[in-house]
């Protein structure tokens, strides 16, 4: 690969995707015929959208999906009546969670939700050319080659925030340091999510990188239907019960296997599985003969395993089950998934050993002795007996977690005063009605071009 010029495989990833876009266009169908897309809304992912721009400044925020969402609601508290924000996601849980959270915090006047355009040239410069945002600002590690080249191209300034490097990632950057000071140099400013992830960024050509914190200590409780939890509540009162949040394949035989071996020392024993994908929900229920809750169905009367293959509803699922295991974590390659959200509801929670998306967040829970490591059926089923057996030790466990990521309270609002600072000043001052003929992004930090 080094010897591949960085300009020649930029041109190579416009000119594939290019390619690429009518068996894309054959895909977004697919994925909505399979509940991973809406079909009312595929035009979206082809920059196509009859939605007037706002008028005044517009910031374009992207989020990939639920985890990057949640983590900027804050973020977008603090922007409130400050500018008006076109919010991006890319997958149709953040979608759900953002037409329940946007009207809960009264952001509807403020921030417009639609869907990411995929990353073909034509898309992307459709998408831009419709809405011209005057910055643009891109959560966790969402690079796309094209999104990118065309917002320097059109002079948008671009921040990074909450930006992490795995260690995967950085191994990939590492053989192409070329393409990578192209991708990291265009934007004007990073906000990395801990010290080690600034480190990679700043040797990978990063400019301007801080290290100001993870906004997902800043994030708010995952969101409930109350009435929905005071139903689910008063059926499961009294029985004990476990959750298993944002499994992958391959970890469910497991949790069956641990829940086989606890039921007969706890009669009435529940088993919540929350599959990260909830599409897998009648696989799932086929091969553990499991109820599942998309089917209409509730949990079973005795001892067993209920499906909650739902979107939208984690928050649901921690606040029915003190004690949790967060997944994608007991089979490799793994990576985790976020252990703050049940956390952040009092769960006494437990981990596999391949969480490195997430090292940062189980280094700062173990040291606070708010989290128990797995590695397998067997210990997995251990540290639930455990639970089980003694409530004070799973509230302790709960009570250590949650004071450890109470930090960084102001840490959304500083956020958005860096955004807010890449506006235009003269759009930030000027009255609603200003003529929005003006270019975006006066203020950009040039860079050389953009790829991934």
């Amino acid at each position: 690969m080094s010897g591949i010029s960085t300009s020649a495989l930029a041109t190579g990833w416009t000119i594939a995707a290019t390619l690429l876009a009518p068996a894309l266009r054959l895909n977004l169908r697919r994925r909505a015929a399979k509940g991973r897309e809406i079909t009312a809304r595929l035009p979206e992912r082809r920059g196509i959208d009859p939605t007037p721009r706002p008028a005044g400044p517009l910031l374009w925020m992207h989020a990939a999906s639920v985890g990057e969402t949640m983590s900027i609601l804050p973020v977008l508290d603090a922007l409130r009546h400050r500018t008006k924000v076109l919010l991006t996601t890319g997958t149709v849980t953040s979608q759900a969670l953002l037409d329940q959270r946007i009207p809960e915090q009264n952001l509807s006047a403020d921030v417009l939700h639609r869907f990411a355009p995929l990353d073909v040239p034509s898309w992307v410069q459709r998408f831009l050319s419709h809405w011209r945002p005057d910055a643009a600002c891109f959560v966790e590690s969402e690079l796309w080659p094209n999104q990118l080249a065309a917002c320097r191209t059109m002079g948008i300034p671009l921040m990074l925030v909450n930006a992490r490097m795995s260690d995967r990632s950085f191994g990939y950057w590492q053989r192409v340091p070329g393409l990578a000071r192209r991708v990291l140099g265009g934007f004007a400013r990073v906000q990395a999510r801990g010290d080690e992830d600034a480190e990679r960024l700043k040797a990978l050509g990063a400019p301007h990188v801080e290290s100001p914190g993870d906004l997902k200590f800043a994030a708010p409780a995952l969101p409930v239907d109350q009435a929905e939890f005071d139903r689910l509540n008063a059926i499961l009162a009294g029985r004990p019960v476990w959750l298993a949040a944002s499994t992958h394949p391959n970890e469910e035989p497991l949790i069956a296997a641990a829940h086989r071996d606890l039921a007969p020392r706890y009669p009435g024993l529940l088993t919540i599985i929350a599959p990260r994908h909830p599409d897998r929900g009648p696989t799932l229920a086929a091969e553990l003969q499991a109820p599942r809750r998309t089917a209409g169905q509730g949990p079973p009367a005795g001892e067993g395993i209920w499906i909650a293959d739902t979107i939208g509803e984690l928050g649901l699922w921690y606040r029915l089950a003190p004690i949790a295991f967060v997944g994608r974590s007991l089979i490799p390659p793994g990576g985790g998934q976020n252990p703050l959200e049940p956390v952040r509801l009092g769960c006494a929670i437990a981990v596999g050993p391949y969480t490195g998306n997430f090292s940062d967040h189980v280094a700062l829970l173990r040291q606070a002795g708010g989290l128990v490591e797995v590695a397998d059926a067997a210990t997995l089923a251990s540290f639930v007996s455990s639970m089980l057996d003694n409530p004070d030790q799973r509230r302790r466990l709960g009570e250590h977690a949650a004071a450890a990521v109470r930090r960084h309270a102001d840490l959304p609002a500083r956020t958005a005063e860096t955004l807010l600072s890449l506006l235009p000043a003269q759009n930030l001052a000027s009255s609603p009605a200003q003529n929005l003929e003006s270019p975006p992004g006066q203020n950009i930090v040039s860079s050389p071009g953009l790829a991934r």
